[in-house]
């Protein structure tokens, strides 16, 4: 696992755009570089297989993105690539991780529940579909429990 740069973004596109039914654009992930984004690929015999981009924010963070190549999914790649994410908010003092999912991603929402996230909310029409819309289900994970101070990336 390394860092994302700009000569990764055709690749990640790739994959983004095979994986994602309304894809991130290069502007998308040109500027989450450019913004100093926590950009992570993944590389499997010299082929990006999997990516995140996490945002920061004081001692939070969001995670905006996350994809694994078709042919590598149901390998654990996703949740490597998560921990990975997780364990850097967490040794960079950030207490909590949030993330927006389609209410219809019920596979992702599943996902997400094992790795520790729960429902904290949703925004309203937040995802384009084809449909018009489509409301996102918020949820969080807390890395760090302030009352013992542990680490629960």
């Amino acid at each position: 696992m390394r860092s994302m740069g700009l000569a990764d973004v055709d690749a990640v596109l790739a994959i983004e755009q095979a994986v994602q039914p309304y894809p991130w654009t290069r502007g998308n992930f040109s500027d989450a570089l450019s913004g100093g984004y926590r950009c992570m690929v993944d590389e499997a015999g010299g082929v990006i297989v999997s990516y995140a981009v996490l945002m920061p924010v004081l001692d939070e963070a969001e995670l905006l993105t996350i994809g694994v190549a078709a042919s590598r999914q149901r390998q654990g790649l996703g949740r490597t690539m998560l921990a990975a994410q997780m364990r850097w908010a967490s040794a960079n003092n950030m207490r909590r991780i949030f993330l927006e999912v389609r209410v219809s991603n019920l596979p992702a929402i599943a996902w997400y529940r094992k790795t520790g996230f729960i429902e904290i909310g949703a925004r309203r029409g937040y995802y384009r579909n084809a449909q018009g819309c489509e409301d996102a289900l918020v949820m969080a994970c807390d890395l760090i429990d302030e009352n013992l101070g542990r680490d629960h990336g």
